[in-house]
């Protein structure tokens, strides 16, 4: 095949490992699963709160 494609063997084995290399890249892809909850969203206290000030709260009472 190389020959063919006048092209050398290592040439033709590099491609075949980029090619590889890059499928397996796209495959093993970090997937978040669907971990949603039924509801409405923030409470209206939180809504427009920082992530300092729900922190805060999520902690409330546990000793943080």
């Amino acid at each position: 095949m190389a020959a063919r494609e006048g092209r050398t063997v290592r040439a033709l084995v590099e491609e075949g490992l980029r090619k590889v290399l890059a499928e397996r890249k796209r495959s093993l892809a970090f997937r978040l699963r669907r971990a949603s909850f039924k509801g409405e969203g923030l409470q209206p206290d939180v809504a427009g709160a920082s992530w300092e000030r729900i922190r805060d709260l999520a902690y409330e009472g546990r000793g943080a």
